[in-house]
């Protein structure tokens, strides 16, 4: 019988030997024995040793890219707040011009939308180009996007 120390380490059927152990004994020797272990897995994972493959890994965006992203999405989030601030004023303005609530309502919610829309869309269509392309075409909305109600009629009553 075993202890309670080790009862409280244990499952039933450990001791199985079709299960596989999930860690594997890390190496000792250091970041040498390290590279020349992960030189033997990638010869080991092309067809033929030796051989070197030629698929390159696919490159990530670079940490300015990753920023410029991030800011170029803060401003398509800043512009559909301004779409909306500015819509609200617009569409309060509407009824003075008798435009029916069926019209504007659904203007608004496009408008709202229409940052958010364009960089998803922007991002998914443009995941296989360059990355200036990218950008290019988000410079571009944020260019066409500009809330103008919000620009031009303020966010006072």
């Amino acid at each position: 019988m075993t202890s309670r120390d080790d009862d409280a380490l244990s499952w039933a059927g450990d001791d199985d030997p079709t299960l596989v152990s999930a860690t594997a004994p890390t190496p000792v020797g250091g970041p040498a024995s390290s590279r020349r272990q992960s030189d033997e897995l990638a010869e080991a994972e092309t067809e033929q040793p030796g051989e070197i493959s030629t698929e390159a890994a696919p490159e990530g965006l670079s940490n300015a890219a990753l920023i410029s992203l991030g800011v170029l999405g803060g401003i398509y989030l800043l512009y559909s707040i301004g779409w909306f601030v500015g819509g609200i004023r617009v569409h309060n303005l509407s009824g003075l011009l008798g435009i029916d609530t069926a019209v504007s309502v659904p203007v608004l919610v496009l408008a709202v939308a229409a940052p958010a829309i364009w960089f998803i869309a922007t991002y998914v269509l443009t995941r296989g180009s360059r990355a200036w392309i990218r950008f290019a075409w988000l410079v571009a909305g944020a260019l066409l996007l500009v809330p103008w109600p919000f620009a031009t009629l303020g966010a006072g009553s």
